[in-house]
Formats: structure tokens, C-alpha cells, sequence
């Protein structure tokens, strides 16, 4: 009898032992998660501080963009990763908000923290926090103003609120039309619920200032026309897109071919030089004045002979065309890819008004406008003075154009400056009130954990915060929905009378991801290391 009771108190034990795990690895989740949503906290809002990524091969990266940021960092802890997924997934949803989604995350998990030191249960808490993220989102679609896509003024507002909160924020009067404009040529606005982004091409060019970025109705190649002595300026033109080699042909073998008198090789360069100008004069017949070179693996696809002749015959050549590049240029010119020379007939080319070639900063670029059948597709020149501010440009631009695809998407807009998040936790507050139990404890946590956003842009603005975010609750609960943080004058007032605004879908969306990574953190009680 002794015998099993021991055994029995030993089970026991154990039993006890375990139940330590879950709450040590539920703490050690927690600490990791906030400590990738400290890191971006500081970059939020128009004031916020910008961050300075140095790669492993001593490339520099100065952003302030919350995605951009964490997809460069190193993170290590598997639950840290589960922040950086959560930023990507902002960014494909709504493409702005990327920082936002991370603080909250970080702010809603301290909130759990603090629920389960209660002694709450964590599926109690996950499921309130679900519905509350639900609640949130009608709360959100309620305070929101519906908007028409040919409203253009509105449209521009929220791509400057946007592009305001970037390190590239004094140029946003130029981006912001360039991004709305963009938008607008690739979609019909009365029909459309979607962008396909992939219609818009941003190509980055060096040399001259942000002030120098422009919307191309056509083509923009980076690169200038190959060969010297031919036309850098074709009217009328007739465009052929080729992906095949305009060398001499090779056997797919090793081989290896041994002359034996000068007779013979001067017939093997003879014929190499026949083959060529025939396959030039095809290209020539077909009425074809600019000719797009796929770029090819083989070193010579374009040999120097052919160019010679191609230039000869007052054909312009842009060569190396990326392989992705192609759809976008059919699409955009309405020409075909042709893969052999027995294709190169006049159908297949496309027309255009006019091709030239222009000096932009330090090189040139391409530029094809006028296309006889264009495709529903633009092109964004971005200039810049270096590489950084180039590419900070670039995803400002991208950020702009998925301010707008939300728009697109779900046709609202709500207040910015930290409005609607006090809004929605100022509801859920009296919501909670009409709730038994744990739930209302969690509805009360989640509504505080809100306040984050309020709060952190009022610090990164060098405002009390405390002072801030209660005056902002008082203006709220008294019924002043548009009242928030105007960064600019440092005080409280209507936003909108700024013309701060952003999308309804960024805000939902943001909330609504942000809940979901934390129900998932929540339901974690252990780690396992896979064997491989």
C-alpha cells in the first residue's frame, strides 16, 4: 500500500512540476513579441524617428517603414517571428499601417500579460479579445464616411496623410498626385474593386531630386539604346520584342571544329556574316524601327556585328529586357514576345508616337509614349540624390498606391491622428459595462490596450502623453468623434479639419491582425524543437 501512494504522490508531482512550463513559456512568447514591437514603436506617426539598417555586405537602409524595418531585422525567437509575419501581412492587405499592427500587437499582448497574472484563463482570454476585434471593427465601420472615387481631393488628402508619417514627407504634395493619378489610369473607378499594383511600374533612376519624379503614360526603360551611331530618337515607331539570339548559331554541344586553311575560315566568317544581315534584313522588312532584346543567359546574344547592322539600318536597340519585364511591356504597348525569326511579321509588332532617348541625372532613359493600342498600365520615374533616399522614395510611392488600392477596396475613409483607436476603446469601455464576468475584465484590457497608438504618437511627438491620451478619452466621451493629435500644432483638435485621414480598411485590418497574432501567441504552451 505505502508503495502506491508514493507513486501515486510522485505522479502528482509531476503534474505540478508541468504546470509551471506553460506559463514560463507563455512569459518568455510575450517578452520576445514586445520586444520587436518596442524596437518599431518609435517610428510611428509623422514625428517618428527613422531607423538605420546596415546589412551583413555593409549596405545601408534608413527607413521608418514598420514592414521594411522588421523584414531586415534579425529576429531569432520563433513568437518575435510571428510580429514580423504579422507586419507582412498588413503590408499585403493594406500596404500602410505596417507599424501600427506591430504596436498594437505589442500593447494587446502586455494587456494579456497582465490578464493571466489575474489568473484568467488564456482561451477565456483569446476568445474575448476575438470578439472584441470584431466589436472594434463595427464600432470603426460605424465612424466612418463614405467616399466616391471621382472625389480626387479627398483621394489626395489620404495619400499625404500617408506619405506625411515618411522620411520623405516634404516632397508628399508631389507624390501624393503622382500615386493618386497612377491609380486612377490603371482601374475604371465606377466598376473597379481592386489594383493590380503589378500595372504600375516604379523604376528608380539616379541623379537629380525627389522634386524630378514623374508619372509616364507608357514605357520607361532604365537604360540606354545599345550601339553607337544609331537613332536615339524614333517617331512613328513600330516596336518588336524578341527573345531570340541575334548571333551566330552555336551547336547546343561541345564541339570543337578544326580549320585547316585560311580559305575555310574566311567561309566560315563570310557565312556568319550573311546569316546575320539576313536576320537583320527580316527584322527590317517587317517595317520594325526599334527592337526590344530579351536579356539572355548566353553572353552574346546581341553580337557586335548585328548591332553594327541593326544600327546601320537606323533601328534602335534596348537590350538586356528582363525576363519579368515582358508581360508588363506586351500589356502596356500591346505588342507580342517573338521567339523565332519566322514570327517576325508586322502583327506582331506594336506602334507607338514616339521613342527617345533622354538624359536623366548621371545616365539616360528610354521613354516609349504614345502607343497606338496601350494597355490599361503607367510608369513611375522616381529620381533621387542617392541610392538611400531612391529607395525610401520607392516604398513611400508603394505605400501611397495601397492607401489608394484600400480605398479602392473598401470605399471609406476615417479620422487619423490617433482618433478612431480612442474611439473604438471609449465604446468598447461602456460596451464592456454590459458584460458578466471575465469577459468584461478582457473587453476593458483589450479597449485600454488601444490607447497605445494615441499615446506613442504623442510621445514621438514630445508631448505628455498621460495629459494627452485623457483629454483626448474627455473630447471623445463627450461625443467628439473626429477629435485627435495634431502633431503639427502639438494639441488637441477636430482632425479632419486637417485633412488627416486615412482608410477605413488600414485601421480594421490593423486591429483585426493584430488580435489574431495574439490569439495565436495565447494559445501556446509549449515549444518543440523539430529533429529536421
Amino acid at each position: 500500500m505505502p508503495e502506491k501512494g508514493s507513486e501515486s504522490n510522485r505522479g502528482r508531482g509531476n503534474v505540478y512540476k508541468d504546470k509551471e512550463k506553460p506559463t514560463s513559456i507563455r512569459e518568455s512568447n510575450i517578452t520576445a513579441a514586445k520586444a520587436v514591437a518596442d524596437a518599431v514603436r518609435t517610428s510611428l506617426g509623422p514625428k517618428g524617428m527613422d531607423k538605420m539598417i546596415q546589412s551583413p555586405n555593409g549596405d545601408v537602409t534608413i527607413t521608418n517603414d514598420g514592414a521594411t524595418i522588421l523584414n531586415q531585422m534579425k529576429v531569432l525567437h520563433p513568437s518575435a517571428k510571428m510580429l514580423v509575419e504579422l507586419s507582412k501581412a498588413q503590408d499585403i492587405e493594406a500596404g500602410d499601417g505596417t507599424t501600427s499592427v506591430v504596436v498594437i500587437a505589442g500593447s494587446l499582448l502586455d494587456a494579456a500579460s497582465n490578464l493571466l497574472a489575474k489568473g484568467i484563463h488564456p482561451t477565456q482570454i483569446s476568445e474575448s479579445f476575438r470578439r472584441a476585434a470584431v466589436k472594434s471593427a463595427e464600432i470603426l465601420q460605424g465612424i466612418s464616411k463614405p467616399i466616391d472615387l471621382s472625389n480626387k481631393e479627398a483621394l489626395m488628402q489620404s495619400a499625404i496623410t500617408s506619405l506625411n508619417s515618411k522620411v520623405v514627407s516634404q516632397y508628399s504634395s508631389i507624390l501624393a498626385p503622382i500615386a493618386v493619378d497612377a491609380v486612377m489610369k490603371v482601374i475604371d473607378p465606377a466598376v473597379a474593386t481592386n489594383v493590380d499594383l503589378s500595372d504600375i511600374k516604379v523604376i528608380q533612376q539616379l541623379g537629380g531630386t525627389i522634386e524630378d519624379t514623374e508619372l509616364v503614360e507608357g514605357l520607361v526603360f532604365s537604360k540606354k539604346s545599345a550601339g553607337s551611331g544609331g537613332p536615339s530618337k524614333v517617331e512613328k515607331a513600330k516596336i518588336g520584342l524578341i527573345q531570340f539570339c541575334l548571333s551566330p548559331p552555336k551547336t547546343d554541344m561541345e564541339n570543337q571544329v578544326v580549320v585547316t586553311d585560311y580559305s575555310q575560315m574566311d567561309r566560315v566568317l563570310r557565312e556568319e556574316r550573311a546569316y546575320l544581315l539576313n536576320l537583320v534584313k527580316q527584322i527590317k522588312k517587317a517595317g520594325c524601327n526599334v527592337l526590344l532584346i530579351q536579356k539572355s543567359i548566353l553572353r552574346d546574344a546581341l553580337s557586335d556585328l548585328a548591332l553594327h547592322f541593326l544600327n546601320k539600318m537606323k533601328i534602335m536597340v534596348i537590350k538586356d529586357v528582363e525576363r519579368e519585364d515582358v508581360e508588363f511591356i506586351c500589356k502596356s504597348i500591346g505588342c507580342r514576345p517573338i521567339a523565332s525569326i519566322d514570327h517576325f511579321l508586322p502583327e506582331n509588332l506594336a506602334s507607338a508616337e514616339l521613342v527617345e532617348e533622354v538624359v536623366a541625372g548621371t545616365s539616360k532613359v528610354v521613354k516609349v509614349t504614345g502607343a497606338a493600342n496601350p494597355g490599361k498600365t503607367v510608369s513611375i520615374l522616381v529620381r533621387g540624390t542617392n541610392k538611400m533616399v531612391l529607395a525610401e522614395a520607392e516604398r513611400s510611392i508603394h505605400d501611397a498606391l495601397c492607401v489608394m488600392r484600400c480605398l479602392v477596396k473598401q470605399k471609406a475613409l476615417i479620422a487619423g491622428g490617433g482618433a478612431p483607436e480612442i474611439e473604438v476603446a471609449c465604446r468598447l469601455m461602456e460596451y464592456s459595462r454590459t458584460l458578466t464576468g471575465m469577459e468584461a475584465y478582457c473587453f476593458r484590457a483589450f479597449a485600454e490596450a488601444l490607447e497605445v497608438i494615441p499615446s506613442t504618437l504623442a510621445e514621438n511627438a514630445g508631448l505628455n502623453p498621460i495629459s494627452v491620451v485623457t483629454e483626448l478619452r474627455n473630447r471623445h466621451v463627450q461625443g467628439e468623434t473626429a477629435a485627435g493629435i495634431n502633431v503639427r500644432k502639438g494639441a488637441i483638435t477636430n482632425i479632419l479639419d486637417e485633412n488627416v485621414v486615412q482608410p477605413l480598411l488600414v485601421s480594421t485590418s490593423a486591429i483585426k491582425l493584430a488580435a489574431e497574432t495574439v490569439q495565436s501567441l495565447l494559445k501556446i504552451d509549449d515549444i518543440v524543437i523539430a529533429t529536421r
